[in-house]
């Protein structure tokens, strides 16, 4: 009997240490993400606010939080937007800014702001070229993923498996971690 299952036991094993000794990149259900404590993967985008182009090399000095989300006017994205918002006097505070993206266009994020009186920008990743950078993008669409950047552009904490009603509530906690030791 343990002739039989000698093969099967040898193949788990040669994975096993196989994983030991190169371990993969870590990965999320949109593909790798960016290490950590590495230079964020810089982006430009269009925007429906201010010179309707912005750049994460714009917020160099400040921690900026970026949000990837799928689609504008479904209930989790509008929570997670309002919720973002909220909090949004607390992420001014601690020298944040909030930048949210989707594979939405600019024109619907202009509606998206509008309706749900949100202050911060919205970029317009049409082409799903930076969420795809970010390992957020799956379909075409941009994946529910958050990640915080530090004053010199280091990527400093990631968030994936995100839940949109205490999500503001848990980067505020991470912020205040990576901000205060």
């Amino acid at each position: 009997m343990l002739f039989r299952r000698l093969p099967s036991l040898l193949l788990i094993a040669m994975i096993a240490l196989s994983t030991w000794l190169w371990p993969a990149p870590v990965l999320a259900l949109g593909g790798p993400q960016p290490p950590l404590n590495q230079p964020a993967p810089e982006f430009t985008l269009p925007t429906n606010i201010g010179d309707g182009v912005v750049s994460l090399a714009d917020y160099r000095g400040e921690w900026v939080v970026v949000y990837f989300y799928p689609k504008d006017f479904t209930p989790g994205c509008t929570l997670e937007a309002r919720k973002f918002q909220q909090d949004l006097p607390k992420y001014l505070q601690r020298h944040t800014q909030i930048l949210g993206i989707s594979t939405d266009s600019v024109d619907s994020h202009a509606e998206f702001c509008d309706s749900e009186g949100l202050k911060f920008p919205l970029l317009a990743d049409e082409s799903g070229a930076v969420s795809k950078a970010y390992g957020s993008l799956m379909g075409g669409m941009a994946l529910r993923h958050t990640y915080i950047v530090d004053p010199d552009g280091i990527l400093r904490a990631i968030f994936t498996g995100v839940k949109p009603i205490v999500h503001s509530a848990e980067v505020l906690a991470k912020l205040d971690e990576l901000q205060h030791g």
